[in-house]
């Protein structure tokens, strides 16, 4: 489809997320406060898609419909790990349209990215660009844990498109918008999406629960680098060298072992003798962001999985069960 055909099909479906009581207009309609955020239709009951930091915004919430009409919302579920939320309005199936949800397993660099949101508070607005990068990670301003597995586009992003969705050239939604990297705080070229396949995972526990149970292992360390292997004359030249285990933590069960001896390398403080995390199941770790993208893609709490370690020179397999991460308990 064309982008003009894809945004006369979906912009029905974007909607616009404000904050009750800031701004009235001549008339007495409501204007939205700049920035707030976007949000779309993911069913015929109501539930609306966003991201948590557009959610957690303020406890009374408005949307604005593409027809215009405003209603408020209440927050069904919000989760900081994946910044996902989602909202729920009261209004009749017939008046709502549904956006469809795609995959992003299978997304290349390079394909057409469409973006609608509405930034600085003008509704609506559609960018386009194209899928930049895959699997990049951000870390959160709450917690030392990083948000998993982000699309990276070109597409303008700007303060107001969070939440809202980015298309394929299908028409369906491929991420939701939810951060930019830039100096100015406006739009630079890098923008970030969290993959649906990641929603399809967070949504239903979120309408279920309120909230989403992230997998945990329970370690700290570091992705290995050449000046590491060099001065600790490690065995392996790729993977995670553990620091330390969590008590009472999955990986304390399962008896990883960090480091004991603190050493300084390219003046960053490491400490060195514990394991390597080297596979998870089939699957090559070569760096921490493999883990953390492993663990939201392809994990649940309960499962048992397979790691594959390099302790003393020498590979061996330990099994693990996942637990719920506890800063989302």
């Amino acid at each position: 489809m064309t982008t003009a055909e894809i945004v006369r099909l979906l912009r029905p479906s974007v909607v616009h997320i404000f904050i009750e009581g800031t701004t009235f207009g001549v008339f007495g309609q409501p204007i939205p406060t700049e920035g707030v955020g976007t949000g779309f239709i993911t069913d015929n009951e109501g539930h609306i898609v966003t991201n948590n930091h557009v959610a957690e915004a303020d406890v009374s919430l408005l949307v604005t419909l593409a027809d215009e009409h405003t209603v408020p919302a209440v927050v069904v579920g919000a989760d900081a790990g994946s910044d996902l939320a989602v909202l729920k309005i009261d209004v009749p199936p017939e008046a709502l349209t549904v956006v469809p949800l795609g995959q992003s397993s299978s997304l290349k660099v390079g394909q057409r990215a469409i973006a609608i949101g509405n930034p600085f508070g003008l509704e609506r607005t559609v960018t386009t660009g194209v899928i930049s990068s895959l699997g990049r990670t951000l870390p959160r301003d709450d917690s030392d844990f990083q948000i998993a597995q982000l699309i990276q586009t070109d597409a303008a992003i700007n303060p107001g498109n969070s939440g809202g969705p980015l298309l394929n050239s299908q028409g369906e939604v491929i991420g939701v918008n939810t951060a930019i990297r830039s100096l100015t705080g406006v739009n630079s070229g890098v923008g970030f999406a969290i993959p649906v396949d990641i929603v399809r995972r967070v949504v239903p526990e979120l309408i279920e629960l309120g909230r989403y149970r992230h997998p945990w292992v329970g370690v700290t360390g570091t992705s290995i680098s050449p000046e590491m292997v060099e001065v600790m004359d490690l065995p392996v030249e790729n993977g995670i060298l553990v620091f330390s285990v969590e008590p009472e933590s999955p990986a304390s069960k399962a008896d990883l072992r960090g480091g004991g001896t603190q050493v300084v390398i390219s003046g960053r403080p490491m400490w060195e003798g514990g394991d390597i995390l080297v596979a998870i199941g089939d699957t090559e770790v070569k760096d921490f962001d493999d883990l953390v993208n492993y663990l939201a893609s392809y994990t649940s709490v309960g499962d048992t999985i397979s790691l594959t370690i390099v302790r003393d020179g020498q590979e061996r397999q330990v099994e693990l069960v996942l637990e719920e991460r506890p800063s989302d308990r």
